[in-house]
């Protein structure tokens, strides 16, 4: 018994360190121009209720979301605005700032990087002031696929070397925050029910992942 438990290890520690080393992550930018550091900055302020010089988090927790469409660059094209367009009009009245996220995971498992993951993104409620953020290129209706399992699962281990991640969650799961000290939001009705990226894909991605001992709930 102890050496099929210890041959178990072993697996389990080679296979975490195999998905680390295979991860290779292309920069791909959006323009962080001086208006965008202002907005980011007023929506620290106004939503988070903190006043910084730098539009920087210090990351605890790693959203997994899905773009509900397109390809890697038209989410590109959308996100490198710096203003959020007027047809999202709920949003829009909270502020200007577009949405974001730190990385795109393609749909064979390519990962791009959009800003450094301690750079600020909006892209969850009451929680992107210590959050990384990662969309998945598919929707409900073009389910997620293994490759980008296995990629989210890699890039999780290397940001939890990297920082000192403790919570994972799907952005559909980001209201089990809501009551805690974690939540951060100046407005209570500035709330929006989310079903991304699946509860299929978030069982996949914390069993690939289950030793990190992240948690789900506050």
């Amino acid at each position: 018994m102890k050496k099929i438990i210890s041959f178990l290890f072993f697996f389990v520690l080679n296979f975490a360190s195999s998905q680390s080393k295979d991860l290779k992550i292309i920069k791909k930018p959006i323009a962080f121009t001086p208006e965008r550091v202002r907005l980011s900055l007023k929506y620290l302020k106004d939503h988070h209720g903190l006043n910084q010089k730098t539009p920087t988090i210090i990351p605890k927790m790693i959203v997994l979301h899905y773009t509900a469409g397109g390809t890697v660059e038209s989410n590109f094209k959308y996100f490198n605005n710096t203003k959020l367009e007027s047809a999202r009009n709920t949003l829009q009245k909270q502020s200007l700032l577009n949405v974001s996220s730190q990385y795109i995971v393609d749909r064979d498992g390519a990962v791009y990087e959009l800003m450094e993951p301690n750079t600020f993104a909006r892209h969850t409620i009451g929680l992107n002031y210590f959050a990384i953020g990662i969309e998945n290129i598919g929707s409900k209706k073009q389910p997620l696929t293994k490759e980008q399992v296995q990629a989210n699962a890699s890039l999780i281990r290397y940001l939890s070397k990297k920082y000192s991640i403790e919570y994972l969650i799907g952005h559909s799961e980001y209201g089990a925050f809501r009551n805690s000290k974690l939540w951060r939001e100046t407005d209570s009705r500035y709330f929006t029910v989310k079903e991304d990226p699946g509860s299929d894909f978030m069982q996949q991605v914390r069993l690939q992942v289950a030793d990190l001992k992240l948690k789900e709930k506050p």
